[in-house]
């Protein structure tokens, strides 16, 4: 049975055995997404649902909004993800003296886990036409990174100060877009 605290507790723990710790408690979690349902409820409306912080561990119950993309950005902190609901498609991004260039992709479903290094640039998308679930465990506080972070714009790929409102606003904006041409 999934318990949001003993999970928070649980990931705290593993965080001092590093991040393969961290993927274990996870993926347990994520292995039965009906638990974790029953816990934190049907995903319904996109957004940050921020289930801990502190300013060594942040875990966050990320919704994401049918066909909603997220622009590239980085977290300066490992990270650990578990999808229980839907399809996260990550695209994996380097930076060159040209400018941020694709390096790769991965596509989990439900169940399935990725750890993500200190340095990764990633962007995410959800392709399905329902809400997508993750929870996100990162080693650190995801809103205030002792390293500044960075997110790129989606069509120039100019680099700019990440801004966490206006990622906020993408939840938002990508939920009414949906719900705007499916009601």
């Amino acid at each position: 049975m999934f318990s949001k605290d003993q999970f928070i507790d649980d990931c705290r723990l593993a965080l001092d055995e590093g991040q393969a710790a961290v993927r274990e408690v996870v993926a347990s979690a994520v292995g039965n997404p009906d638990e974790i349902v029953k816990e934190l409820g049907t995903p319904e409306n996109a957004g940050i649902d921020l289930l801990h912080r502190s300013s060594d561990l942040t875990v966050i119950n990320f919704i994401w909004s049918p066909y909603m993309t997220l622009l590239p950005h980085n977290h300066n902190m490992a990270a650990v993800i578990g999808l229980y609901n839907g399809r996260e498609d990550n695209i994996f991004w380097k930076t060159t003296d040209q400018g941020l260039e694709a390096a790769g992709a991965d596509s989990l479903s439900t169940g399935q886990v990725a750890s993500l290094g200190h340095n990764i640039i990633h962007s995410v998308a959800n392709p399905l036409g329902k809400f997508s679930a993750a929870i996100h465990v990162y080693s650190g506080d995801f809103f205030e990174p002792d390293e500044p972070r960075s997110e790129w714009d989606h069509e120039t790929l100019q680099q700019r100060p990440w801004d966490v409102e206006a990622t906020r606003t993408a939840f938002r904006e990508a939920e009414a877009r949906f719900n705007a041409v499916n009601t």
